[in-house]
């Protein structure tokens, strides 16, 4: 198992290169660069070239990408911001902590809540709960993040008018007098703001998850072990937990690699609607700006949580099914 462990971090390593210079070549293609909006000064017409040499915007891209590289593996240096002239690490890292307090509880959420309805509507299947939660979720699937956001900031809205108060904040991460609050009062005002964003996020990942946890259930169950498995006698919750669900819980493993960038990502636009300070907003202000090094750090970092979950997915695919770590 060990050296199944190293072998697995050796090869994040050219994993990472490969996709950070495959990041940087797609940032690059884009037209123009940050000095580009000082071309047509008039006081000063060559203060764009004179910001591109001060940027180091007038080197070859592959040497610029080398440079970053190598700060980036030697200092864990991300470069200074363009735009802002600050390090890019300090601006990058409060942003991302805060789209993690949305993403991870609502991954766990997830989890916790699709597992077992897969269950259930495979064990249950054309059942009444089984075509109930089936509706649901395909409206999950096809309502946007963005839509199902404005649903629950006019159900607020409407609440406030009706009854004289806020049932769930309308926006934001904290309320005008957080700074005033104890250290309990700042806990729960702050877990009473993520409520609505957590939920709204939850709810475009726990859908499908659900439909792919029926599927596998039903394929598992439907196999010639389980037959084999009812006919000697075995008690039906050992054939259905132990033999059913463990294999067919596999592929839901296999996703967790590919579920919290999803959910990190598809909390933007719910950090847009509910006016949460996390990473996409800035990362669509950056893009506007040409601000090559704080793109690039975001997209580092959605890097590194997509090797993450992948290394966790093996892993814990590992554990569960022994076959694969040989």
């Amino acid at each position: 198992m060990i050296n199944y462990i190293v072998r697995r971090f050796i090869n994040l390593i050219p994993t990472f290169i490969l996709a950070t210079l495959l990041a940087w070549i797609v940032v690059e293609l884009a037209p123009g660069d940050f000095a580009s909006q000082f071309a047509f000064d008039q006081v000063d017409p060559n203060k764009a070239e004179r910001i591109r040499e001060l940027l180091g915007l007038n080197l070859p891209w592959w040497k610029r990408y080398f440079f970053w590289l190598r700060n980036l593996v030697t200092d864990f240096n991300l470069g200074i911001s363009m735009t802002t002239k600050n390090d890019v690490t300090i601006l990058v890292i409060p942003r991302m902590l805060n789209s993690l307090y949305l993403a991870l509880p609502a991954l766990i959420l997830v989890y916790i809540i699709a597992i077992p309805i897969g269950v259930y509507s495979a064990l249950r299947q054309y059942s009444i709960g089984d075509r109930f939660l089936t509706v649901f979720s395909l409206i999950g699937l096809a309502i946007p993040n963005f839509f199902l956001a404005l649903i629950v900031l006019a159900f607020s809205v409407q609440w406030f008018q009706a009854y004289g108060f806020f049932l769930i904040p309308t926006g934001g991460m904290t309320s005008t007098n957080f700074s005033e609050l104890s250290f309990w009062g700042k806990t729960l005002d702050f877990g009473w703001h993520l409520i609505a964003p957590v939920l709204v996020v939850a709810l475009s990942g726990l859908a499908g998850l659900t439909r792919i946890m029926r599927g596998q259930m039903l394929d598992v169950m439907g196999q010639d072990y389980i037959r084999t498995a009812r006919a000697k006698g075995l008690p039906e919750k050992s054939v259905t937990y132990k033999h059913g669900l463990r294999n067919a819980i596999l592929v839901i493993i296999a996703t967790i690699g590919s579920t919290l960038p999803d959910l990190l990502l598809g909390a933007g636009t719910v950090e847009f609607v509910m006016r949460w300070p996390g990473i996409t907003p800035l990362f669509i202000r950056s893009i506007f700006a040409a601000d090559v090094y704080v793109v690039m750090a975001l997209l580092t970092i959605a890097v590194v949580l997509l090797m993450i979950g992948n290394l966790i997915s093996d892993l814990a695919l590992a554990l569960v099914d022994p076959r694969i770590r040989y």
